[in-house]
Parts: structure tokens; C-alpha cells; sequence
């Protein structure tokens, strides 16, 4: 198994985090392993790495270095993930819980599940305003996070007149609660080789900021923590077993590589259209071509284990390759369910 690296940011602000509509007034839990990416890129360019950087992650028919998954949310104890398709919501009825209302479960929950054992209805309830399944027995039983509005007002610097009003919708964690992600190493030299760089760079991001509205404070965290290990073991604990077959569940966006072998009429996936600005200066901050990705919590069926791929997204007249990042990290599990 390749080593892996758990990665815990505990915000001290809103997070602007936009969603697949990009409508000002709504908001997502979730940065997509493609932003994250996109946010590590320009850490490692003010760190001085990113050539290097690129050179280990964006090189074509190669298996990259290091690969992101999402960031999504986390409280206490629990690490939130959506769940894999066709495994949730459980197939045992429920008198007290709707359960395909929630969607973002803890891991612990997914890992009963791969063993077929659904969740106590009397230990869980769905928290309506985050949609995630939180202890029955937690503080008044509410989530990570909360969805709200900051409001603001642009003014005319010379006149002074002209003021218009608008508002944006924003991700606020509550305390002990953050969002977290996993980056997984090739092979334990790139570890001993990027880990540390990649520490440094989630160092700046914290203080920097990630996600829109960076100039006005949002997206910063207080403080990162990291923990090495294998994935599965991060993600469901040192007694999870590893499910072997072609069944994987995807922890990040895919842009399936041409020799990654899906099996796309079989599995449980969706996809998503996924578009943007770029971020440099000398790209001008213009859209980025736009693409379709295998959305996380999709079940695919491949071979073997789905690599991805980069894409050069760059518009049209951009002095340099903008790349967006479709690698899977992914995890196996039986199949097939009864979905």
C-alpha cells in the first residue's frame, strides 16, 4: 500500500468555498481535489518549488508523484465522506431516520457498511442544515458546519456614491469541526521527498488562505495537523481489512487516463462539469476550459486501480499550461451491492 498523509485544517474564518453552480448566494462543504490542487500549485510557487513540483505531478503518461484527495468536513472524532454509491443509504428500513438525507457520513459508518453492518438508528440523526450524520449523543446534535451570508457594500472611491449592496454565501465550522483531505504518495522516496514540502505548503495555505475571498480574510485556518499511514488505516483504523477486487471508491474528482481500464457501462458514478478562472497574474485571471469529472463517492470498476490523469486547461492566448487535477485516489470495496 502507498503511504499516505492525513491532513486536518482547523479554519478561523468562513471558507468561500463556490459550488458547481457558481450562484453567489449558495455555498459547498466541499473544495474539490481539483482546487486543492490548483491551491498547492501556488504555494509551491511562492515557496520556489513549483517547477519542481510540476515536474513530479503533471507529466504526461507518468503516475504522479503525490495525489490529493477532496477536502471535506470533519468534527471531533469523525472524519466526513460521501458515502459510496450503492452502499448508502442502508437497505434495512428506518422508522426514526431518513437516511439517504444524509451526505456526508463518518467513515466509521463507512467501513460497517463494507462489512455489511448498517448503522443504529438510535445512535445517529441526520443534521438537516449540513446534511451530515452526526451522533445522536453530541452536543445538541449538529454538525460541522453551518451555511451563511456575510454581506458587504462597493462604493464609489470618488464620488462616494453609487453604493451596491450584495451579499455571498459563505461555510462557517463550528468549534472542534474543519475540513480535511489525504495526500497519497507513490512510493515511500516520493514520501520521504515531498512530505515535508507538502507540509509547508498547507503552512502557507493556512495563513494565505484557500477557496474565494481570500483578499477579505476568508479561507484561513489556525493551525494544520498531519498524520502519516496507509489510507485505509487513516480512514477506518488500523483493524480495517483491504478489500481486494475491481470496485473502487473515489475520494476526488477523475479524469480517467487512457490506459486506466473503466469499465464505464457497470459501477455507480456521476459526473460533474467543472470550469473556473485562473489564478496567476500572467494568466489574467481568464476562465479555464471546462471539463467532466468523475464526481467523489462514485463507485467505479476498473482492472486495476485508476490512476487519472492532468489536463491542460489553459484558455486560449494563457503564456503558460494551466493544468487541472483528475488523479483518483481511491479505495477498493466489495462489489457487487444491491444498489
Amino acid at each position: 500500500m502507498n503511504p499516505a498523509l492525513l491532513i486536518r485544517l482547523r479554519p478561523s474564518t468562513p471558507w468561500r468555498i463556490g459550488p458547481s453552480s457558481g450562484a453567489s448566494g449558495e455555498a459547498s462543504p466541499v473544495l474539490h481535489s481539483d482546487s486543492l490542487y490548483s491551491a498547492v500549485c501556488q504555494a509551491m510557487e511562492q515557496l520556489g518549488l513549483l517547477e519542481e513540483w510540476l515536474n513530479a505531478t503533471a507529466r504526461e503518461f507518468s503516475e504522479p508523484a503525490v495525489r490529493f484527495s477532496s477536502c471535506f468536513p470533519w468534527q471531533r472524532g469523525y472524519l466526513y465522506a460521501p458515502p459510496p454509491a450503492g452502499l448508502w443509504p442502508p437497505q434495512a428500513p428506518s422508522f426514526k431516520l431518513r437516511w439517504k438525507g444524509a451526505r456526508l457520513i463518518p467513515t466509521s459508518i463507512i467501513a460497517g457498511l463494507m462489512n455489511r453492518t448498517a448503522p443504529s438508528e438510535d445512535q445517529w440523526v441526520v443534521d438537516g442544515e449540513s446534511a451530515c450524520l452526526v451522533p445522536s449523543a453530541s452536543r445538541s446534535a449538529t454538525g460541522p458546519f453551518r451555511f451563511v451570508h456575510r454581506s458587504s457594500a462597493a462604493v464609489d472611491r470618488i464620488t462616494g456614491g453609487n453604493v451596491t449592496p450584495h451579499s455571498v454565501a459563505c461555510v462557517q465550522f463550528a468549534p472542534a469541526s474543519g475540513l480535511w483531505c489525504a495526500a497519497q504518495f507513490s512510493n515511500q522516496n516520493t514520501y520521504a521527498v515531498w512530505a515535508p514540502k507538502i507540509q509547508a505548503a498547507f503552512r502557507l495555505l493556512a495563513d494565505s488562505g484557500m477557496g474565494g475571498l481570500r483578499s477579505r480574510g476568508f479561507g484561513r485556518a489556525r493551525s494544520v495537523d498531519f498524520q502519516p499511514g496507509l489510507l485505509h488505516e487513516l480512514l477506518f483504523g488500523q483493524s480495517a481489512p483491504v478489500k481486494n477486487g475491481n470496485a473502487y471508491w473515489l475520494l476526488s474528482l477523475l479524469s480517467p487516463a487512457d490506459s486506466d481500464s473503466v469499465q464505464w457501462e457497470s459501477g455507480n458514478y456521476q459526473l460533474t462539469q467543472r470550469s473556473g478562472r485562473t489564478g496567476s497574474v500572467a494568466g489574467g485571471g481568464r476562465e479555464k476550459l471546462s471539463s467532466r469529472l468523475v464526481t467523489e463517492g462514485s463507485v467505479i470498476l476498473s482492472e486495476n486501480p485508476p490512476v487519472g490523469c492532468v489536463q491542460n486547461v489553459a484558455p486560449a492566448g494563457c503564456p503558460h499550461p494551466v493544468y487541472r487535477a483528475g488523479y483518483a485516489v481511491a479505495l477498493p470495496i466489495p462489489w457487487p451491492v444491491n444498489a
